[in-house]
């Protein structure tokens, strides 16, 4: 019933910026952590970067240190992706996820659209 809905996504040359939003909608659970993926034509899923709920504790691909940063608005159970300096090998199809207390990855955004041209 608890759904993630992601925004924000788009096309941007190399070193712009985005913002990518993932709000929880529906039913409320106990979020443990949220993070994101994301996975390029092609290509398996790849790690980007996830925050916990409670002491908002990060962690990093290391692809991706130096210029994302994952933020949380525990009030409108929303997590946020800050993308600076994006780089081709930056585009992909960015999905959400959130980690109950009893599950984990127990949900998942609808993804969105990340192009970065050259």
């Amino acid at each position: 019933q608890a759904q993630l809905v992601e925004s924000g996504g788009g096309l941007v040359q190399a070193g712009g910026s985005l913002r990518l939003s993932c709000a929880v909608s529906g039913r409320t659970f106990s979020i443990s952590n949220m993070g994101w993926y994301r996975q390029a034509p092609g290509k398996e899923p790849q790690f980007v970067a996830t925050i916990s709920w409670t002491g908002a504790t990060t962690v990093y691909a290391n692809s991706v240190k130096g210029r994302f940063t994952i933020a949380r608005d525990n009030a409108k159970s929303t997590v946020y992706l800050q993308m600076n300096n994006l780089k081709p090998e930056d585009t992909a199809i960015y999905y959400c996820y959130a980690d109950s207390t009893s599950t984990v990855r127990a949900y998942w955004g609808q993804g969105t659209q990340v192009t970065v041209s050259s």
